[in-house]
């Protein structure tokens, strides 16, 4: 008799960094994202019938993880809703690689800065939103605050960074313009745009799912810790990649060949997000955790809520919550 799975966990351990990554790595595959609507429909279809025992006589295990798999790459985890396909984590190869790769291309002057950092802060807001904690809604003037709050703060980085490095700085230093312009706005944009999250508090539940409360300081570490993956995510192919276009510019041949430089630059961008996207994500475990002593300490209240939900049962030790990605 073929074995069951639990379709509602990763099929690998998310104790451990290479579990995660794996997890990651399978539902962040860039060729998810150009599947069809039906393909993603039916994988939904499939788990819900194969959840309730009634999937169809011929089903093999090879199907249920295939549809697994499509169906974590493109539905929430907490709404389970359909997620736009320009928000998917497995479109930030394809899209990321593409604005990035365009953002160190043409650095040189501030028109064509500020203009790719506008590109790449709408492209983040968006993915940010999908990513979001679902149970946390925002407001549509709460979107367009976070939106220019982070695109101007991207450009106030650049224009700077320009004004004092132009002069200071070599050329390479120079190219780490868009680095710190994205690190900058990061550190703005997803604050920003999950700050209903910090403002009401997410929902901590215990390890079978029970709702005990809400807390702020769970919205403030998952916040954080995306903030940290998301620039980890593009650190390597924006700090490595300017050292070699400084090399390869130094050769007459690959001078000559300036109709190139932005492909190949796009390309290598791609290949460090195949890598980086995965394991950005899976620095920190997708459900974090919080110590219930930590919130007695700091959000009493919600403590004592926590405590009245456990009904007269142990209080555990931890409680956990989704930090979004």
């Amino acid at each position: 008799m073929e074995r069951r799975l639990d379709i509602d966990k990763p099929l690998w351990s998310q104790d451990t960094f290479l579990g995660r990554w794996k997890h990651f790595a399978f539902i962040t595959d860039p060729r998810l994202c150009i599947l069809r609507e039906q393909e993603l429909d039916k994988a939904k279809q499939l788990l819900e019938q194969y959840r309730k025992g009634l999937e169809p006589p011929n089903t093999k295990l090879e199907d249920v993880i295939r549809a697994k798999k499509i169906y974590e790459s493109a539905f929430h985890p907490d709404s389970g809703e359909k997620q736009n396909v320009f928000g998917r984590m497995s479109f930030q190869m394809p899209g990321g690689c593409l604005i990035t790769g365009a953002m160190l291309q043409w650095y040189r002057t501030v028109p064509a800065v500020i203009f790719w950092q506008w590109v790449n802060q709408s492209f983040n807001a968006f993915v940010n939103y999908t990513n979001r904690n679902a149970q946390s809604p925002i407001t549509t003037t709460q979107m367009g605050i976070a939106y220019l709050s982070a695109t101007s703060s991207a450009i106030a980085v650049v224009f700077g960074s320009k004004r004092f490095l132009e002069k200071r700085a070599g050329p390479l230093l120079q190219r780490y313009v868009p680095f710190l312009a994205v690190a900058a706005a990061n550190c703005v944009n997803i604050p920003l745009m999950r700050q209903t999250e910090i403002t009401k508090g997410l929902e901590v539940e215990d390890e079978q799912g029970k709702k005990l409360c809400h807390s702020k300081l769970a919205a403030v570490k998952g916040i954080s810790q995306v903030v940290l993956s998301r620039i980890v995510m593009c650190a390597p192919g924006m700090t490595i990649l300017p050292v070699i276009m400084e090399k390869l510019e130094t050769y007459p041949w690959f001078k000559r060949m300036q109709k190139l430089h932005a492909p190949f630059q796009i390309t290598a961008v791609g290949c460090f997000l195949t890598i980086m996207v995965p394991t950005a994500c899976a620095l920190f475990p997708q459900t974090a955790s919080i110590k219930t002593s930590t919130l007695m300490r700091w959000e009493p209240d919600q403590y004592e809520i926590l405590v009245k939900n456990c009904e007269g049962s142990n209080i555990p030790e931890k409680v956990y919550f989704n930090k979004g990605l």
